[in-house]
């Protein structure tokens, strides 16, 4: 019989709120927090107890509602911290001193996920294809590499959601790279990371477990009326903007269609980065098969989003794995990962 667990859903707010706020508020618009929304009423549905706390700038609310009411386990669903995404590793870090399980990646595996180009260095490594890339800092001079074949992507080195990443992205020429470049240093300052176009299909592919690892059936995201020629990659209004997704007929499906062998060569790689990168969690894969059927990383988005309209839980869905067993799948690894490290 499963266990009944005293659960803090720890999670990012806009704003600080009060320690025994409800955000039902929040929760009933159906455009803000519903992921949060989801997995509070799954855990709910599994019978566990939950309490809430959203957290902005501050986590002294965190000591001391540990204090007071020390949880089995953390749901952690914080992404961002003071509106910085890349402070996600910082509260994983937090967490792990306090010594108590908490879902989702470590603040290692999160730290690699975070920046593009340690990922792929490390994938590289174990001999998993990524595209060719260059990494390009602040205050140092930026140039075309002579290896780069154009067209090339160029898109912040730590950053997430696609933010950053528009059809301008894509550079055709030497003139359009160096402006993304001081477009990503000067308007976001941000350092940039620059790779080669892969023409091919998009995919998501979700991996969960520890040592047993299940590959979740990919979803792929479609480009139906995008222009022939034009790139399609998966910028910021083609993940958030529902005008533009209808405009150019943007939508996810079920990865439907796929040549002899090209699954089990898919589970394959992702299973082989996820151990390379020591994930013991939950992932997404965002990865690209070009012609020739070879299976490029894109990105690994560690902890990525849970609802139950997104990737994961859709391909979780696929594979016969309900909500709730997603959520409590979720809970018990963090519960084996503690236990393993102790």
């Amino acid at each position: 019989m499963k266990k009944k667990l005293n659960v803090l859903m720890l999670f990012y707010s806009p704003y600080q709120k009060p320690r025994g706020y409800d955000y039902r508020q929040e929760f009933a618009d159906p455009d803000n927090m519903y992921t949060e929304k989801d997995v509070l009423g799954a855990l709910k549905s599994l019978d566990h107890d939950v309490s809430l706390l959203g957290i902005y700038n501050d986590i002294t609310p965190l000591f001391e509602q540990i204090k007071e009411n020390k949880p089995d386990v953390i749901f952690n669903m914080m992404e961002v911290f003071s509106g910085q995404s890349h402070l996600e590793k910082n509260m994983a870090a937090a967490l792990e001193l306090l010594d108590i399980p908490f879902t989702g990646a470590s603040s290692g595996v999160l730290f690699l996920c975070n920046n593009k180009a340690l990922s792929k260095k490390i994938f590289t490594f174990h001999k998993i294809k990524v595209s060719r890339f260059h990494t390009y800092y602040r205050g140092k001079r930026a140039g075309l590499p002579a290896k780069f074949k154009l067209p090339v992507v160029v898109k912040p080195l730590c950053e997430e959601a696609s933010r950053g990443i528009a059809q301008a992205s894509v550079a055709d020429s030497g003139e359009a790279f160096l402006e993304r470049i001081k477009f990503i240093h000067e308007h976001m300052q941000m350092d940039a990371i620059a790779e080669e176009y892969i023409d091919g299909r998009e995919l998501y592919v979700g991996v969960l477990g520890h040592k047993q690892v299940t590959v979740l059936p990919p979803r792929e995201l479609l480009f139906a009326n995008m222009p022939e020629g034009e790139p399609r990659i998966a910028t910021y209004k083609a993940k958030w903007d529902d005008g533009y997704r209808r405009k150019w007929g943007i939508k996810s499906v079920d990865a439907d269609k796929l040549p002899a062998g090209l699954l089990a060569k898919i589970e394959d790689v992702c299973k082989r980065a996820y151990h390379a990168l020591d994930m013991d969690s939950y992932v997404r894969f965002d990865i690209r098969v070009d012609a020739n059927g070879d299976v490029y990383i894109i990105e690994p988005n560690a902890n990525p989003c849970i609802a139950r309209i997104d990737e994961l839980a859709l391909s979780a869905a696929r594979a016969g794995m309900g909500y709730e067993d997603l959520v409590q799948r979720v809970l018990d690894l963090a519960l084996l990962r503690h236990e393993n490290n102790h």
